[in-house]
């Protein structure tokens, strides 16, 4: 075999070991990624759909994964079934990790959702009668959330030291006297027909057909300590992949379809 016709076949030959050999060698940020982030139906879920999109620019494959609640979220990411979650405020972070051990830490700021007061009985708080029956979440974040829009709306009065976490026992007047009934989160839109009235988180008003603004009979400031955030586990705060997902969440592109889907019910907390 002539001498150029060798080197050529041989060239060939090696080719595609070397690209393998290569790619291979690429450090790790150059090779397409896939995650799996955790995020609660509705508009967390929605909104993640977004950040895919821009994720994917970027040579990050998300895996969306949909839960029913918001306590399954932070276990399948503690036990690494995930690799990160969107669905929760820190004041809702902070208690898990006190009561459940988790390694879990928040990377980034998402979105907040106002919390609403719905009722199918009556048109404001001023008409609820002696005695009427309040779903509040049960989770002493999210029910100590409501207490406290209670307490601003003149309906009740907490102690002075309850704070973020009040639960009923901390109320001090309760001129109504308000029974009120503790419910998963994710059960309080279809408490309403059994109610008087309930608060209920806006991801899952959204996802139960109510309009927070048009139906909602009293609702929470958007300002407030209940930013949503970005949730990884601790020793993986650092890991590339979390700076990507970050940068696509608070794109352009995502601020924008926030904006132009929720129309004011969800705002960009970043």
């Amino acid at each position: 075999m002539p001498k150029l016709t060798f080197l050529r076949a041989l060239s060939r030959a090696l080719s595609p070991a070397l690209l393998a050999l290569a790619a291979a060698c690429l450090p790790p940020a150059l090779a397409a990624e896939e995650i799996k982030v955790g995020v609660t139906a509705g508009p967390h879920a929605q909104i993640m759909e977004a950040v895919k999109k821009a994720a994917a620019q970027d040579g990050l494959q998300i895996k969306i994964i949909e839960f029913g609640d918001y306590v399954q979220p932070n276990a399948a990411l503690a036990s690494g079934d995930l690799h990160a979650n969107s669905y929760q405020h820190k004041p809702y972070l902070e208690q898990q990790i006190k009561d459940r051990g988790y390694k879990l830490v928040s990377v980034a700021d998402t979105v907040t959702f106002p919390i609403g007061l719905y009722s199918k009985k009556v048109k404001s708080l001023d008409e609820l009668k002696e005695g009427a029956r309040f779903g509040i979440p049960n989770d002493p974040t999210n029910g100590g959330r409501v207490l406290l829009l209670l307490q601003e709306k003149g309906l009740i009065k907490l102690k002075p030291d309850a704070g973020l976490k009040a639960t009923p026992l901390d109320i001090t007047e309760n001129p109504k006297k308000l029974k009120f009934v503790e419910l998963d989160a994710a059960q309080l839109p279809r408490s309403l027909d059994d109610l008087d009235a309930s608060a209920i988180n806006t991801n899952f008003a959204l996802s139960a057909g109510l309009d927070p603004k048009r139906d909602a009979i009293a609702q929470e400031s958007p300002k407030g300590p209940y930013v949503n955030i970005l949730v990884v586990r601790e020793q993986d705060q650092s890991q590339p992949w979390v700076r990507q997902l970050i940068s696509a969440y608070h794109s352009n592109a995502v601020r924008q379809y926030i904006d132009q889907a929720f129309k004011g019910s969800v705002t960009a907390g970043f």
